[in-house]
């Protein structure tokens, strides 16, 4: 079991930044990759970026490439989201996943195993 705990969201106005949080426990020896998505009312989980622990590769959506930056600390398997000139159309709860195993498909939600419980941000224009 791997759980994960998300901090960090709030409220800014368009253009300002937030830095989202995600802390690790349990069966972390075992991660492949770590991603964050997003998802609104009524739609479906959105990718927005991921990292592969072993060598910290990283992948973004087109919709964030250039103002979101996905890290990550080895020492307390912490995974880190920022955020830079947010727009309106980031507001939605976002949520990070964790992999256990190799997975083709890093935008993919059914490529990971588990889940936070989500925090919510708030853009206002």
């Amino acid at each position: 079991q791997v759980q994960l705990v998300e901090s960090g969201g709030g409220f800014v106005q368009a253009g300002g930044s937030l830095r989202l949080s995600c802390a690790a426990a349990g069966r972390t020896f075992s991660t492949y990759r770590i991603g964050w998505f997003r998802q609104t009312p009524g739609k479906e989980r959105e990718f927005v970026a991921a990292i592969r622990w072993s060598d910290g590769t990283t992948v973004y959506a087109d919709s964030v490439k250039g103002r979101f930056t996905i890290s990550r600390d080895n020492t307390e398997i912490t995974m880190y989201l920022q955020m830079n000139s947010l727009k309106p159309e980031d507001t939605a709860v976002y949520y990070c996943a964790h992999a256990l195993s190799y997975r083709l498909r890093s935008w993919y939600p059914g490529s990971y195993d588990y889940w936070g419980q989500g925090t919510q941000v708030t853009v206002s224009s």
